[in-house]
């Protein structure tokens, strides 16, 4: 093989290695924050990292690791319960350290402190920068594309919770 095809092909290995470490990225992103991860969930942004989140009762606006996880820790408490997941990635590489991706969530997130719930999807639209070899969070946003939001009239049989049982205040 010529060189220049050597090149082109150990670009698009690296490529699509990249795009596997964004998609692992995004999936450690879901799964720390549902179960009160926030030591990863540090580790997976930039500390400039920039935040908006548009929904159809809110707007999270917010720059800064520290903002973000301290917003985060108070959400994602013991009085919480979250799923969100995270498919249909296109994910984009733009040089060897920016890419951008988009991705489609659907997440139910209950608030037994404010008696709420919200069902709902979003796309969210991220900018990803590699530093030290290593994929992080550079932006990260998402418009709702629906969102049902209810008052708890009766609280539910919650059986189990992972927040509950890690994140519950010492006695």
């Amino acid at each position: 093989m010529s060189a220049d095809i050597n090149q082109s092909l150990l670009l698009r290995l690296q490529q699509l290695e990249d795009v596997e470490q964004i998609k692992r990225l995004k999936y450690r992103y879901f799964r720390s924050m549902d179960t009160g991860d926030f030591d990863t969930l540090q580790m997976l942004y930039t500390d400039d990292i920039k935040v908006d989140y548009i929904g159809g009762s809110y707007r999270w606006q917010m720059e800064g690791r520290k903002n973000l996880i301290d917003a985060q820790i108070a959400s994602f408490n013991s009085e919480a319960i979250g799923c969100h997941t995270g498919h249909h990635p296109e994910i984009d590489i733009l040089s060897d350290t920016m890419a951008t991706g988009i991705w489609y969530m659907t997440d139910i997130f209950m608030d037994f402190r404010k008696k709420t719930v919200f069902h709902g999807s979003a796309l969210y639209r991220d900018t990803y920068e590699k530093i030290n070899g290593i994929w992080k969070i550079k932006i990260t946003t998402y418009k709702r594309i629906y969102e049902q939001a209810e008052n708890m009239e009766t609280m539910p049989n919650i059986t189990f919770s992972q927040l509950a049982e890690k994140l519950r205040d010492p006695q």
